[in-house]
C-alpha cells in the first residue's frame, strides 16, 4: 500500500512541482491542494498529480479547515505536508483527532520565536512530526532557540535541500539593449522582491564605489519600487547606470546575460532560487554569509562569500571579477557544476520519500 499525502500549496515554483511529480512517479499517492488557477496547477494534473482547490484566505479559516479534514479522513492519508504558514495553522486544526503524520516545510531563517503566540500555533506546535529545512542555517536556528529548555526535539527539525535541474535552465539569455546597456559594459544583476533585509542598499552602494575605469552596470529585476530605495539610488553617483526592470517572468535569462550575480541579503536567507538560477547558467554569484547562503557558493571556488552589510567587501570581488576574466570563466563553470552534483531535484525526491518512510513505515 503507497504512502499517502495531501501537499498544501499556494504558489508552488517549478522545484516544488517537480518534486511532487517525482515522487508520484516514485509510488507515493501525492494530492496536492492548490489553487485551480495556479499556473502549476495544469502541470501537475497533465503529470498525473491529483489537485483540490481548498482556499486558505485566512490564518484560521472555519471553512477551508472543515474541507481539508473532510478531505483528510475521505482520502485516509498517512501524510499532511504543508508549505506556507497559512497551510501549517489550518492544516493544525484540520488534523485534530486524527491519526496523520504533518510535515511542514520551512523556508527563511528566523520569524519564529518562543514568545510569540503565533509560532505555537505553527511551527513550535508539539503536533508536528517533522519540520523540512530548505538550509542547515534554518535547522541550526530551530535548535539554538533561547531558551533552551523549550527547544524542539532534534529530530524534528531536518535539511533537504531544495533541487534543481540543470535542464530547466535552457532560454537564451535576454538581449540587455531593452535596459539600455551597451554591450561593452560589465553588468551585475540581482532578483529578489525589495525588503530591507534583501541589502539591495548596500549593492546600490558598492556599485558606486567602483573605479571610473570599470564600465559596471546594475540590473534589478522584481518589485523594487519603495520610495526608499528610489532615493538610495538617486543618491549614488552610479544612478544612471542602475536599471530596476520590474518583475519579469523570465528572470533567469536576465542573470544569464550577465555577468556576475549578487545576493546582498542583510540576514534571514533561506535558499534563494535566484542565487541557484544564475549559477545554473554559469553566472558566478557573489553573496554574503547569511542563512543559506553559503551552503550554495563555495567562497573562492563557485563564487564569493562576503560579511553582510558590507558595500566595500562586495565592491572588491566585483572588481576581482571584472579584472579576471579566466576567474570569471571558472568560478562560472564551477558554479555550475555545484547545482548539478549537490542541488538535484531528484535528491530532493528521494530524500522527502525517505522521510515519509521514516514517519510510516508501512
Amino acid at each position: 500500500m503507497p504512502i499517502r499525502s495531501l501537499c498544501i500549496t499556494e504558489s508552488a515554483d517549478r522545484p516544488t512541482v517537480q518534486t511532487f511529480i517525482g515522487m508520484r512517479n516514485a509510488g507515493v499517492d501525492v494530492t496536492v491542494v492548490c489553487p485551480a488557477d495556479h499556473a502549476n496547477n495544469e502541470v501537475l494534473q497533465e503529470a498525473g498529480v491529483p489537485t483540490i482547490d481548498i482556499r486558505l484566505p485566512k490564518n484560521f479559516d472555519k471553512n477551508g479547515i472543515a474541507a481539508l479534514r473532510d478531505e483528510l479522513i475521505r482520502g485516509d492519508y498517512h501524510i499532511l505536508h504543508t508549505f506556507n504558514n497559512r497551510a501549517v495553522s489550518n492544516g493544525l486544526r484540520a488534523c485534530k483527532g486524527l491519526p496523520v503524520k504533518i510535515v511542514c516545510y520551512r523556508g527563511i531563517v528566523g520569524a519564529v520565536g518562543f514568545l510569540d503566540p503565533m509560532s505555537w500555533m505553527r511551527y513550535l506546535n508539539p503536533r508536528i512530526d517533522r519540520i523540512i529545512c530548505v538550509a542547515d542555517a534554518i535547522r541550526c536556528y530551530f535548535l539554538q532557540m533561547q531558551p533552551a529548555f523549550l527547544r524542539m526535539p532534534e529530530s524534528r527539525p531536518v535539511t533537504i535541500h531544495k533541487g534543481h535541474c540543470l535542464d530547466w535552465y535552457d532560454a537564451e539569455p535576454v538581449d540587455l539593449d531593452q535596459f539600455g546597456i551597451p554591450h561593452n559594459a560589465f553588468v551585475v544583476a540581482c532578483t529578489a522582491n525589495y525588503r530591507p533585509r534583501k541589502g539591495i542598499g548596500y549593492l546600490i552602494d558598492a556599485i558606486g564605489m567602483l573605479p571610473a575605469d570599470i564600465p559596471v552596470h546594475l540590473v534589478l529585476v522584481g518589485r523594487m519600487d519603495a520610495n526608499e530605495l528610489t532615493t538610495r539610488i538617486e543618491a549614488s553617483p552610479a544612478r544612471d547606470r542602475i536599471h530596476r526592470t520590474g518583475f519579469r517572468t523570465d528572470a533567469p535569462a536576465v542573470s544569464a546575460a550577465c555577468d556576475v550575480f549578487c545576493m546582498p541579503s542583510t540576514k534571514r536567507e533561506g535558499l534563494a532560487r535566484s542565487i541557484i538560477e544564475a549559477m545554473s547558467y554559469s553566472v558566478p554569484p557573489v553573496v554574503t554569509d547569511s542563512g543559506g547562503s553559503p551552503e550554495l557558493v563555495v567562497d573562492g571556488v563557485s563564487g564569493f562569500v562576503v560579511p553582510p552589510k558590507d558595500a566595500k567587501a562586495l565592491a572588491e570581488k566585483f572588481e576581482i571579477l571584472y579584472r579576471d576574466l579566466e576567474l570569471r570563466s571558472r568560478m562560472g563553470r564551477a558554479a555550475r557544476e555545484r547545482i548539478a552534483t549537490h542541488f538535484r531535484n531528484e535528491d530532493t525526491v528521494r530524500k522527502t520519500i525517505a522521510l515519509y518512510e521514516e514517519l510510516v513505515p508501512l
